[in-house]
This record gives C-alpha cells, sequence and structure tokens, in this order.
C-alpha cells in the first residue's frame, strides 16, 4: 500500500508541477513574414483570408499570402511618396464593399502635403490599379486634393472603416512642438482632427466623398466646424482601431496619441459617440499643458490610459483582442505598445453604465515576447481574418505572429499500479 501511495503522490506531484508551468506560461512571438522594409501596417485582405498587405514608408504596399512576401508589389507609390521622418505612405483602408475593389491610402506628397486617395484592384486582387488613382478633394468640388502640412512631422496617416461603412481618417496637428498654432483646437482646420466621410459615391463624384448627415458639427454645435470633422484635440493619433464586431466586439474605437514629452495617451470613445475633444493642447493625456487659448469646446475627454515617459516615448495604437489562439483569457483585452522603447503592454475594458471604458490589470508583455531584440521599434499592430494579432517591428522589418501557451494538462485519472 505504501509502494501505491508514493506512486500516487508522484503522479499528482507531476501534475501540480506541470500546472504551474502552465500558470507561468505567457504569450510568445513568431516569424510571420520577413524581407520588409520600415513597415508600418499590416492590413487584411477581405477577399482572401490567406492574404495580408503590408505597408511599406517608402511607398510600396506588399501583399503576404500564408507568409510569404509576393514578388509583385499590391500597389508602387514611391515616384508620388516624400518619404523619412514621420512623411511617408502611412495608411491602407479596404472598402467595406470589397466587391467594388476600392482601396484607400494616405500619404504624404512629394510637397509634404497630405493625400488620401482612391485605388481600384486590377482583375488579379493582389494588384492595385495605379492609374485608376483619384485623390479626395477637401472643401468642395473646387477644394484642394491635399491636406496641407505646414510642418514635416504629426502627419497621422492611418486609415480605418468603422463598423458604420464611414472611412476614419486621423490627422495630427501639423507638426512642430506643442501645435503653435494651436490647429487641434482651430474648429476651421482638419489638422488635429480625427475626420469621418462616406466614401460611397459614383466614382464620377467630384470630391469622391461626402458628409455623413450624422457627423456631430454639422448642424454648427457645440461648435461651427468643418463637418468632416468627428473629433477634436489629437496630437498625432499613430494607430486606432475599432473593436471589432464581426468577432463578437463593442465597436468602441480605441485612438494612440503620441504625447508632447511627458505622457502617451490610449482614448476610449463608445459606438457612435462623436463629437469628442480629447484636450490637446489644453491637455496632454488628462494633464493640464498649454491653457491659453482656451479650448474649442467643453468637455474635455480624458485618456483610459496614459503613461509617463519613464516607460516610453511613442505610443503605437493597436487592437482589442477578439481571436481564440491565445486563450479566454485575452478575450477583450487592448493590446499596444512603445515605438521607441519597444514594449507591449495589454488591459483589460470594462464599460460603465454610460457605456464609457475603464482600463484596469495592466500587464507588460514585452519580456515574454522576447524582448527588443526580437520585437524591435513596433509602429503597428495588425490582426488577420480570425482576429489573431500582429506585431509590425519597423527596425526589423518583419511581422511577428503573437502565439498563445499550450492547453493546460488534464487532471489524470484512474490510476493503475502495474506490479
Amino acid at each position: 500500500m505504501r509502494r501505491v501511495w508514493l506512486i500516487t503522490q508522484l503522479v499528482l506531484t507531476v501534475f501540480v508541477c506541470a500546472i504551474t508551468l502552465f500558470a507561468q506560461a505567457r504569450l510568445k512571438t513568431r516569424v510571420y513574414a520577413t524581407g520588409l522594409s520600415s513597415p508600418v501596417a499590416f492590413i487584411q485582405d477581405p477577399l482572401d483570408r490567406s492574404v495580408q498587405y503590408v505597408v511599406e514608408q517608402g511607398g510600396r504596399i506588399r501583399a503576404v499570402r500564408s507568409g510569404i512576401v509576393l514578388p509583385t508589389d499590391f500597389l508602387d507609390l514611391r515616384n508620388a511618396v516624400a518619404s523619412g521622418g514621420e512623411r511617408g505612405l502611412l495608411g491602407l483602408a479596404f472598402a467595406p464593399d470589397a466587391q467594388s475593389g476600392r482601396v484607400y491610402v494616405n500619404f504624404t506628397n512629394r510637397s509634404g502635403d497630405t493625400v488620401v486617395a482612391r485605388f481600384k484592384r486590377t482583375s488579379d486582387p493582389q494588384i492595385a490599379d495605379a492609374f485608376s488613382r483619384f485623390d479626395l478633394r477637401w472643401g468642395g468640388p473646387n477644394g484642394t486634393a491635399v491636406i496641407a502640412q505646414p510642418f514635416s512631422n504629426h502627419n497621422g496617416g492611418n486609415l480605418a472603416f468603422g463598423p458604420d461603412g464611414y472611412l476614419y481618417i486621423g490627422l495630427g496637428d501639423g507638426g512642430s512642438g506643442d501645435d503653435p498654432d494651436n490647429r487641434a483646437q482651430n474648429p476651421s482646420e482638419l489638422l488635429g482632427k480625427m475626420l469621418r466621410i462616406d466614401v460611397n459615391v459614383p466614382d464620377s463624384h467630384a470630391t469622391g466623398y461626402q458628409v455623413p448627415p450624422t457627423n456631430p458639427f454639422v448642424s454648427g454645435t457645440p461648435v461651427a466646424a468643418r463637418p468632416e470633422i468627428w473629433a477634436f484635440g489629437l496630437r498625432n493619433p499613430w494607430r486606432y482601431s475599432f473593436d471589432n464586431p464581426a468577432h463578437g466586439g463593442t465597436g468602441a474605437l480605441l485612438i494612440g496619441d503620441v504625447g508632447q514629452g511627458s505622457f502617451e495617451e490610449i482614448n476610449y470613445e463608445p459606438p457612435n459617440r462623436g463629437g469628442r475633444n480629447y484636450g490637446w493642447r489644453v491637455r496632454e493625456g488628462a494633464h493640464s499643458h498649454i491653457t491659453s487659448p482656451a479650448a474649442a469646446y467643453q468637455p474635455l475627454t480624458d485618456p483610459i490610459h496614459e503613461y509617463g515617459r519613464s516607460l516610453g516615448q511613442s505610443v503605437s495604437g493597436g487592437y482589442v483582442y477578439r481571436g481564440t489562439a491565445l486563450g479566454s483569457a485575452y478575450q477583450g483585452r487592448y493590446f499596444f505598445a512603445d515605438f521607441v522603447q519597444g514594449r507591449v503592454w495589454s488591459f483589460a475594458i470594462t464599460t460603465n453604465g454610460q457605456g464609457e471604458g475603464q482600463a484596469s490589470g495592466l500587464i507588460d508583455h514585452t519580456a515574454d515576447l522576447g524582448g527588443n531584440s526580437v520585437l524591435g521599434n513596433i509602429s503597428a499592430f495588425g490582426e488577420d481574418a480570425d482576429g489573431e494579432l500582429y506585431i509590425v517591428s519597423y527596425s526589423r522589418g518583419v511581422i511577428l505572429g503573437v502565439t498563445g501557451p499550450l492547453p493546460a494538462p488534464t487532471t489524470p485519472t484512474n490510476f493503475r499500479i502495474i506490479q
């Protein structure tokens, strides 16, 4: 009997050790695609689950099929793009009506101004028609096909279609430091804002978009402003995303906004809650900054999360995880990074009775994901057709897939002692 007892205890000890090791298991990375140059975005193809696109700052969009970079570019805009510093080809979004073949890009042109252009796919869906280019015109049919950038930095550049089918365009404050002309609070400026436009118009439409009638400033309240504006008070929104309803998400918008010198911030916006003022330059994060002149309107919306310069110097917004490979413990957690430090964190999100988000349970995943030698400078995140998470390493030119721990071992039963 004593021998049976000892063997049983040994088995249970091994099982407990396995459980302990599993509890200590953390997220890992795997190399998904390599050989890229200064990648800044990773976008899923809505027509083919095995294909994604990598936006390279220098002006190329590379098609990736099952982790292999295809030899022919989806689109090559190197002759049209001014690249370097914070300029370049910065954003890509596919129209929700994927069968239309429409794709939108955001880049800084040779003069350093922002262009949002529409293209169409060719008969080969992994190649865009460069001759189909149409640059959206701002301010009506007689307006300009660029958004003028007074300085070389803070171009924003992300593009994303919301669950409402409208195109969201995040624009920085125009650059320099401390928004010297207070553009982010200027109602007549598009800079320092989140825009929302309806691009579901005919190819012959003079401007390429119309203003949704539900945009918050169409009625002139709480302030008379450009009707394309969805939200005020952004400094340099470097990557934002929607909590994807197709994967069980809420539809909320989360914005990573790069700070001036003290705080990086993540802003949370419940679904269809436009008209917010995120505070820049009156505030940096949740803290007073330059308070004169006053904000264009009140109230100001504080970030859901902020961190100081001891932890990082340039936030890269990410995604609320809605996949399955990482396990249920990571469902609904928002992943984000710092570009300069190459650090990755996540936090849980809960909402109150008014739908406002609250962050809790911050986890630093950096070491488990391989540290800076593996992550490099993180310019963006991406998600595939299943909602699985990817990291864009700008400095290393690689796309990293995020993987979860192995399944926990099952409890052993029906012990049998063999004499």
